[in-house]
């Protein structure tokens, strides 16, 4: 069913839902090419669109993402429209069929993000006691939900890992959710922008570089990993790979 406001806003363009998260959210696509996206957050999901809009409108001095359209909220939920980016997401059918091309672009495109914005100037944070904290009140704490290579480690295995934090690599502005979906690429192959910025904060970059790497996996099949950290510009780093894959696992 599509919600009001957003049916409202797409006034009878094309309306596809391309997108829905755990929580209930979906991101619908307005037009055919695109034209605008349509995230919508129910009431009580728990998904912060402000948020998200204000990362957006801060980030987006400095490194391509969508501009903001318009925000709404009403007692059913709330919605936040942005612009369509010349491109498409890096797990389109095209880019599956080429991980090698996906992978350096999202390699490459991580790497001018964090170079880009000012960690001195960024109001948002990412670190690894605020996640830690939120894993407390508001995690995902049945190991049967886990990946595969947590679940042995059970609870009490899992939170005592958390508390052996490897120091900081290099603080940069992290994106907050580097999975290979939210790189726009071109058709020539090449990065043009980044979506989904809602958890965007000051963090070590291998808070999202284990992500970036692992979701590798899950959407081109084994065996790109490394080529995606050539192409950012770093070699393999196992202890934090491990552990901020870990404290994404648990993270809410």
């Amino acid at each position: 069913m599509v919600p009001g406001p957003v049916a409202l806003f797409a006034a009878g363009r094309p309306l596809v839902a391309v997108w829905r998260n755990e929580l209930g959210g979906t991101t619908f696509r307005v037009g055919a090419p695109a034209e605008a996206y349509v995230k919508w957050a129910p009431a009580g999901s728990g998904l912060d669109l402000p948020a998200e809009a204000a990362r957006l409108a801060w980030a987006g001095a400095a490194t391509p993402v969508p501009e903001v359209l318009e925000e709404g909220a009403s007692s059913e939920g709330s919605w936040m429209v942005t612009e369509a980016l010349d491109g498409e997401s890096a797990v389109a059918p095209r880019w599956r069929a080429d991980p090698a091309t996906a992978v350096a672009a999202i390699g490459a495109g991580l790497r001018s993000l964090h170079d880009a914005l000012a960690v001195e100037r960024c109001p948002f944070s990412w670190s690894v006691a605020e996640r830690k904290a939120a894993v407390m009140t508001r995690g995902r704490w049945d190991p049967t939900g886990w990946h595969a290579e947590h679940r042995s480690m059970g609870l009490a295995g899992a939170f005592a890992a958390l508390d052996d934090e490897p120091p900081v690599d290099r603080l940069v502005v992290c994106h907050g959710d580097a999975c290979a979906p939210n790189t726009i690429v071109d058709p020539d192959g090449r990065w043009v922008g980044h979506v989904d910025l809602g958890a965007l904060g000051v963090a070590d970059r291998w808070a999202d570089l284990a992500v970036a790497t692992w979701s590798c996996d899950w959407n081109y099949g084994p065996g790109w990993q490394d080529a995606l950290l050539e192409a950012y510009g770093v070699t393999p780093d196992a202890t934090r790979t491990a552990y901020y894959r870990l404290l994404w696992d648990l993270g809410p």
